[in-house]
């Protein structure tokens, strides 16, 4: 019997948007050739299409020779506004020359697409495919609202088996997996996969041949000097005792920083996945600086910890990061933009002006638990980066932290207030303990607040002199108003607690009112 194939840069296995509205899939071969007529990616999973962007990103790099990394700055972005006046996208004979040169068939029995074919012998037990495919309850996890269980797995296609492949391997759990024997040692658990809890941010243009020419991380001298591999380039597999390569530009860095072994276990025909082996594949930390997160300083923290990238967080909305993507910093801001930002400058001025921004969060904690992900866009944003529009950016990041400083206000002030009511009379407020879960006024506001600070927020963008401060503690006030409105006609301590809590709200701070006078 034949052995089972799934070539994944021919198989129909992306998802994507055509210009004219119609949605296919292609193999990765397909995607690179007919980029000039794909709008976007229409993965249904944001972290497979977080992950999926850089994958084409590093390929875009070796199609296109702008992984050179002797190419000067200025040559390089040059090249990179030459190749986007090409009508035609890639070269083709280039992309069919790379293509033929690896393998990319998910059950090849030597050197399986992104997996290691060792774990065959290496691990005593497979995961199971339910482990496999992020969703579906599995060992004695109870199916609260999944009809899948371990008793009677359930197989995968195999396109889907690539995309939740492809998450593992980015936003991979930390803690116990499959026992692996490497040289007469056992090891089971793994570490944190790169881009674990992260929210990614992609410069998104007319097309996904803009997308993935305007995503390409610049080249820079730091970068070590070793010969720069994609896992399906290097030569051998990895030997997971020894200490990996460096992390070299652009391959390793968007694509070779997985620290999960993975071989799926295809059906008979190829066409699903019923098995996986899951379990680690290094136990050592590539430390780099991913080119699509945006990083925070703090000073106070260990080294080890100093440089964090922002957290996905279902309940923030994109609007609350703006100010860290068009604000250029410096070496002594707190927040830095995403590293692929900093060269659109360097873009034709008409894909500048159209430029938007896709964000791909995974909202999950550092361990093991995945909460949600998610995704958005924003509108053309980049006449306002502060490069262009310094003024137009200031505005932006004002606005948005007198948002946030009225929002963490109106929490305190909410609890105060909910405290003031239900504390029994003659005992004292300041005595009782913190609340361990939110007062279910300081729940109702904050979903009634940031819905309507959002609206605020983009009408102050329109009109630069009005006060921001203000405004948006008008809407913290109406917000309290209404979330406490059921609770006046029922306790009567309720009227003077919401009106010294709305008195707080529009009291500036002292700081502030030395300013304005």
């Amino acid at each position: 019997m034949p052995e089972p194939l799934y070539a994944t840069d021919k198989e129909p296995c992306i998802p994507v948007l055509f210009l004219d509205g119609h949605q296919e899939f292609l193999g990765w071969r397909d995607v690179l050739l007919r980029a000039h007529e794909i709008e976007d990616l229409a993965l249904p999973l944001p972290p497979a299409a977080s992950a999926v962007l850089r994958v084409l990103i590093a390929i875009t790099a070796r199609v296109t020779g702008l992984d050179d990394p002797e190419m000067g700055a200025g040559e390089w972005a040059a090249r990179r506004r030459r190749l986007l006046k090409e009508p035609d996208g890639f070269d083709a004979d280039t992309v069919h020359r790379y293509f033929a040169a690896y393998v990319w068939d998910l059950f090849d029995p030597v050197r399986p697409f992104l997996q290691d074919p060792r774990l065959a012998v290496q691990c005593k037990k497979r995961a199971g495919v339910n482990k496999l495919v992020f969703g579906r309850p599995e060992g004695n996890n109870l199916a609260w609202l999944s009809p899948h269980a371990d008793t009677d797995p359930q197989p995968v296609p195999s396109e889907q088996a690539l995309w939740h492949m492809l998450i593992h391997h980015y936003y991979g759990a930390v803690g116990q997996c499959s026992v692996r024997t490497v040289d007469g040692q056992d090891q089971g658990s793994a570490k944190a996969g790169p881009l674990r809890t992260t929210l990614s941010f992609h410069p998104l243009g007319r097309t996904l041949y803009e997308t993935l020419l305007a995503g390409l991380p610049k080249p820079d001298e730091d970068w070590p000097g070793a010969q720069d591999h994609c896992p399906w380039e290097e030569p051998d597999l990895p030997d997971p005792l020894a200490a990996p390569p460096p992390v070299t530009w652009p391959g390793r860095l968007l694509t070779g920083r997985s620290r999960h072994a993975i071989l799926l276990i295809p059906s008979a025909d190829g066409r699903q996945v019923t098995d996986a082996y899951l379990t680690w594949a290094t136990q050592t930390k590539l430390l780099a600086t991913d080119p699509f997160l945006v990083h925070h300083d703090n000073p106070g923290q260990p080294v080890t910890r100093r440089h964090q990238p922002r957290s996905a967080d279902a309940d923030r909305a994109l609007w609350r990061d703006l100010d860290a993507l068009l604000l250029a910093g410096d070496e002594d801001s707190a927040v830095q933009r995403p590293e692929a930002f900093t060269t659109l400058n360097d873009l034709p001025a008409d894909l500048r002006a159209q430029l938007r921004v896709r964000v791909h969060g995974f909202d999950q904690d550092g361990w093991t638990t995945n909460r949600t992900w998610y995704t958005a866009l924003t509108p053309p944003i980049w006449p306002w980066m502060q490069e262009h529009d310094a003024a137009a950016a200031e505005r932006v990041a004002e606005c948005r932290k007198e948002a946030e400083a009225i929002g963490v206000l109106l929490d305190k002030v909410s609890r105060d207030a909910w405290r003031t009511v239900t504390t029994p009379p003659g005992a004292s407020p300041r005595g009782s303990r913190p609340p361990k879960r939110l007062p279910p006024w300081t729940k109702r506001v904050r979903a009634a607040y940031w819905p309507r600070a959002e609206t605020v927020f983009w009408n102050l963008i329109e009109t630069p002199e009005r006060d921001a401060r203000a405004a948006f503690a008008a809407e913290a006030a109406a917000a309290l108003r209404e979330a406490a409105r059921p609770a006046i006609s029922q306790h009567f301590r309720a009227a003077p607690a919401i009106a010294t809590a709305v008195a707080t709200l529009r009291r500036r701070p002292a700081a502030a009112r030395r300013r304005a006078t």
